[in-house]
C-alpha cells in the first residue's frame, strides 16, 4: 500500500476552552465550565457554543469511515485565572481518554483533533494549550494532532512546535469556527496519508492590537489570507489576533503560515502579512467614542442605532453588570431604548419570583468591584419571565438561565442569571422585549454582536466605556510581556529589527506507520 492510500483511521476529538483575563476580578473555576455542561458527546448534542467544529470533526469522520473516539469537550465564559484543580482535572480526562484508546485492541489513534480557545491561563500554567498539547504527543507520538484556535490566542512557539497544524478562525466575529473545522480535517488527513509535509513559519509582530474583520481594512487581510491559501504550496495562513488583556509573555499579535515542505515559502507568506498589518499597525488601533460622546451622537441621528458596551463584555472577562453606561442613559432620560444583559441572579430572581406585571424597587448591577460602578436603584416593573433563556451563536444556543425583561421610564432591561454577552437579537426578543419600536439598543459586547445586529442597523459602532477590558494597550500593567511593543512604543522593528520568521518544522514520526498501519 502506498503511502498516500489512507486505510481506516482512528481519530480523537475533545477540547477545553476559556479565555482568560488574568485581570478579571473573580477565577474560573470548575463551576464556570460545570455551567455549559461537561460531556463526551457535545459532537451530537449541540452542548456549547464552541462544539460545532467537534460536530464537524465526527461528522466528517464518519462519512469518510473512519472510527470517531471523543473525549470531554469543556468549555467556560470568560473571566478570571482558571484555578489549577480545575483545569488539571479537565485536562487529565482528556488525556486518560486518550491514554486508554490509544492502547485499546480497536487500535493506535492516528489523528487527534481538539478544538481549544489558546488564551486560557492557569495557576502555575501560563500556556495552558501549549501544555496540553506537549502531554497529546507524548501519549500519542506518530499521532498526527490538529488544534484549532480561537483568533484571540497567545499562539506560542511550544503550541506550534508540539502539533503538527493549528488553524486558527478568521473572522471575527467569529462566525466561521466550523469553516476552520473542515480546513483543519481536510489538512490532517492530507498529513495522515502523507500527501503533504506541513512545515510553519511563526512572527512575533511585536504589536498588541484589536482586530474586527468585518470592514476594512481587515476585511481585505481575510479575504488575501484566503487567496494565499489557494497558491500551492501553501497549506494555511492565519493571524493569531492575540487577547491584551492577559499577562504573559506570548501576549499580542502573530502570524503563522503552514507550507507543504518549502520553508521558504511559508516564511515569505508570513513576513508579508506580518509587514502588511505592521504597517497598517496606527489605523487599525481602536479608537472609539466614549459613552457621553456615542449617547450624544445617537440623539443627533436618524434610524435604529445599536451600540456595543466594550469595557464590559463578560466574553472578555468582565462581570458584565457594571452601570455606567444605563446611569448615562438615565441622566439623559433616554426612551425608546433597550440595555443589557445584565448579569444580576439576584434581581433576576426577584423579579421573576415576584412574576410578570409586579411593580417593585430593585438595586440593578455594580456588585463585582470597582469597574462595575455603583449599583443602581430603579422602580420596575416585570414585563416578561423566562426561566430558561438562551440566545442563538455560531449556530449553538447560549445558555442565559432565569433571566427577566423589566421597564423603568420607557427603558427596557435585560437581566440574565448566566453570565454572557450579547450575541443576537433575541437576547431580547426572546424575553418579549421588541426591537422594532427602539431607536437605540445597548449591547454588553466588544464586537460579536456586530453579526447578528448589523443587518438590523442604520448605525452601529462600538464604545469605549470604562470596565476590566481597557483600550489602551500601552498602559496594561504588563509584567511577563517584552516592553518593546506597538503601541507602547511608536516603532518596535526600528527599534530592535524586524522580527525574522522562526521556521518549526514537523515533528519526526513515521508516515508510512500512519498511512498504512
Amino acid at each position: 500500500m502506498s503511502t498516500h492510500e489512507l486505510r481506516k483511521l482512528r481519530i480523537f476529538i475533545g477540547g477545553i476552552a476559556t479565555e482568560t483575563n488574568t485581570f478579571a476580578p473573580f477565577p474560573t473555576g470548575m463551576s464556570g465550565f460545570a455551567e455549559n455542561g461537561l460531556t463526551r458527546n457535545s459532537s451530537r448534542t449541540g452542548a456549547t457554543p464552541l462544539s460545532g467544529p467537534l460536530s464537524v470533526f465526527r461528522n466528517r469522520g464518519e462519512a469518510d469511515g473512519h472510527d470517531i473516539v471523543e473525549s470531554l469537550f469543556a468549555s467556560a465564559q470568560p473571566s478570571g485565572i482558571t484555578v489549577r484543580s480545575a483545569y488539571e482535572k479537565l485536562r487529565d480526562t482528556i488525556l486518560d481518554d486518550l491514554a486508554l484508546a490509544d492502547l485499546s485492541e480497536a487500535g493506535r489513534i492516528d489523528v487527534v483533533l481538539l478544538m481549544l480557545h489558546g488564551a486560557m491561563v492557569a495557576q502555575g500554567y501560563d500556556d495552558c494549550e501549549g501544555d496540553i498539547i506537549s502531554r497529546v504527543r507524548t501519549i500519542v507520538p506518530n499521532a498526527v494532532i490538529g488544534i484549532e484556535l480561537d483568533p484571540h490566542c497567545h499562539l506560542t512557539h511550544t503550541m506550534v512546535a508540539q502539533a503538527d497544524l493549528v488553524v486558527i478562525g478568521k473572522e471575527y466575529p467569529h462566525v466561521d469556527f466550523e469553516d476552520r473545522a473542515h480546513e483543519l480535517y481536510d489538512l490532517c488527513l492530507r498529513a495522515a496519508s502523507g500527501r503533504i509535509q506541513p512545515v510553519a513559519a511563526l512572527i512575533d509582530l511585536k504589536v498588541i492590537g484589536f482586530y474586527p474583520t468585518f470592514d476594512p481594512p481587515m476585511s481585505d487581510i481575510v479575504a488575501e489570507m484566503k487567496a494565499a491559501e489557494a497558491a500551492a504550496p501553501v497549506l494555511s495562513v492565519s493571524i493569531a489576533h492575540g487577547f491584551p488583556w492577559a499577562d504573559t509573555a506570548d501576549v499580542g499579535t502573530r502570524v503563522l503560515v503552514y507550507s507543504d515542505a518549502d520553508a521558504d515559502r511559508a516564511a515569505a507568506v508570513a513576513s508579508r502579512f506580518a509587514s502588511r498589518l505592521y504597517d497598517l499597525r496606527e489605523t487599525l488601533m481602536p479608537r472609539y467614542p466614549d459613552i457621553a460622546t456615542s449617547l450624544d451622537k445617537a440623539r443627533s441621528l436618524n434610524g435604529r442605532i445599536v451600540l456595543g458596551d466594550f469595557a464590559d463584555n463578560p466574553g472578555g472577562g468582565a462581570s458584565g453588570d457594571s452601570t455606567f453606561f444605563l446611569a448615562a442613559m438615565l441622566e439623559r432620560g433616554v426612551t425608546d431604548a433597550v440595555i443589557g444583559a445584565f448579569w444580576d441572579p439576584l434581581v433576576a430572581q426577584v423579579c421573576a419570583d415576584a412574576g410578570t406585571g409586579a411593580h417593585l424597587q430593585v438595586r440593578l448591577g455594580g456588585k463585582c468591584g470597582p469597574w462595575s460602578g455603583q449599583p443602581v436603584d430603579l422602580a420596575v416593573e416585570v414585563m416578561g419571565v423566562v426561566e430558561d433563556h438562551s440566545q442563538g451563536v455560531f449556530g449553538q444556543r447560549q445558555p442565559m438561565g432565569r433571566s427577566v425583561w423589566l421597564r423603568h421610564n420607557g427603558l427596557d432591561i435585560a437581566v440574565c442569571s448566566v453570565r454572557t454577552q450579547v450575541f443576537e437579537p433575541d437576547a431580547f426578543t426572546g424575553l418579549g422585549i421588541r426591537l422594532d419600536d427602539k431607536r437605540l439598543i445597548v449591547v454588553k459586547s466588544s464586537n460579536h454582536y456586530q453579526a447578528g445586529f448589523r443587518p438590523g442597523a442604520d448605525h452601529i459602532w462600538h464604545v469605549r466605556s470604562p470596565g476590566t477590558m481597557g483600550m489602551d494597550f500601552a498602559t496594561i500593567p504588563y509584567t511577563k510581556r517584552a516592553p518593546c511593543f506597538f503601541p507602547k512604543v511608536s516603532d518596535p522593528w526600528a527599534e530592535s529589527g524586524a522580527p525574522v520568521p522562526v521556521i518549526v518544522p514537523r515533528s519526526s514520526r513515521s508516515i508510512d506507520a500512519i498511512a498504512t498501519g
